[in-house]
């Protein structure tokens, strides 16, 4: 849990000073630059001998700010619900486990080039955890709530115009080795994740 709250904590400072240097050279906060939206989260995935399946959907509400035309910044938070079929390692039996998290994390998109986009994106999960054994369907579901950290990191498409709307699609993997994420399936495998949304700016009106 620290390293992943070190990593919130420093990109937070990383952006703010940024931001602030930002704001200096355009004499002051921008409200034209602010905007609020957020995406829907897909993944899949399947693997193993077994035939092993998982799925993920879930929303990402987030504020971020345009720093500049080549970048953004801002806050992101989530809902996800994810479900995976698999075999235990230990025991051999089939289970099935489904999950709901909520967490919080910052981004960055980087608009390389025109309408691609790199972003970055530490996250901070609560998990909670349901398992039951399909192979022994009278065992009553295990339940445990956990904690665990993502690095998600990916590129999109989009058009963005500051100070009215953007709108963006977006592949990202996780990067992290926890065990939990809940980006990753029961054999430990990152899952692709897809993520399509929109913001709109608060100002309303198109960057001078």
């Amino acid at each position: 849990m620290k390293k992943y709250a070190l990593a919130l904590a420093a990109t937070v400072i990383s952006l703010s000073t940024f931001a602030q240097k930002v704001e200096e050279e355009e004499s002051g906060f921008n409200w034209n630059n602010v905007f609020v939206g957020g995406s829907l989260a897909l993944g899949f995935g399947s693997g193993g001998y077994d035939g092993g399946t998982s799925f993920v959907i879930g929303a990402n509400p987030e504020i971020g700010y345009s720093l500049a035309e080549w970048v953004d910044a801002g806050l992101a938070f989530n809902t996800i619900f994810n479900s995976i079929k698999y075999t235990d390692q230990t025991t051999y039996l089939r289970v099935k486990q489904t999950s709901f998290n909520y967490g919080v994390g910052v981004f960055t998109r980087l608009h390389v080039i025109r309408n691609f986009f790199l972003q970055v994106q530490p996250e901070y999960n609560w998990i909670a955890y349901k398992a039951q054994l399909l192979d022994q369907p009278g065992v009553p579901a295990q339940k445990q709530t956990v904690t665990a950290g993502s690095i998600l990191v990916g590129a999109g498409y989009g058009q963005r115009i500051i100070g009215q709307s953007s709108f963006f699609t977006v592949l990202m993997f996780d990067l992290g080795t926890e065990k939990y994420s809940p980006y990753r399936d029961g054999y430990g495998t990152a899952v692709p994740i897809i993520r399509g949304g929109f913001n709109v700016y608060l100002g309303g009106r198109k960057k001078k």
